[in-house]
């Protein structure tokens, strides 16, 4: 049985038990794994390709790292999308129903200069 690759979104902890080349843990956001022919990898690793992340949770670095998905700990899967709802407050608001390519406000018409005395 192949381990449980992390999916896009997935935060982990990185340490030395999925590379010798992580003495120093790294939180790192996973954003998708690499899985072309043009990358080889041995069996049990994989490529991962995502962001470094600071103490505050910010990215740092954007990295693809090779680890061994085992080694990896899960600190927060990905957020699990939800179907768009119409939200209840905006069920009274009147939709804007002009056809399209009228403006929302009219247009104000330019006027010919008019010509005084003193032009000639």
């Amino acid at each position: 049985m192949s381990p449980q690759l992390p999916k896009a979104g997935d935060l982990v902890r990185v340490t030395r038990a999925a590379s010798v080349q992580f003495v120093k843990p790294i939180m790192f956001r996973v954003i998708r794994v690499l899985d072309d022919w043009t990358r080889t990898t041995y069996d049990g690793w994989c490529w991962l390709d995502g962001y470094e992340l600071d103490a505050k949770g910010d990215a740092v670095a954007r990295r693809s790292i090779f680890v061994q998905p085992t080694g990896l700990q899960t600190q927060r899967p990905a957020p699990t999308p939800r179907r768009p709802t119409r939200s209840p407050a905006m069920s009274n608001v009147r939709q804007d129903r002009r056809p399209a390519g009228v403006p929302a406000t009219p247009q104000r018409r330019a006027t010919p200069a008019r010509r005084t005395a003193d032009q000639g």
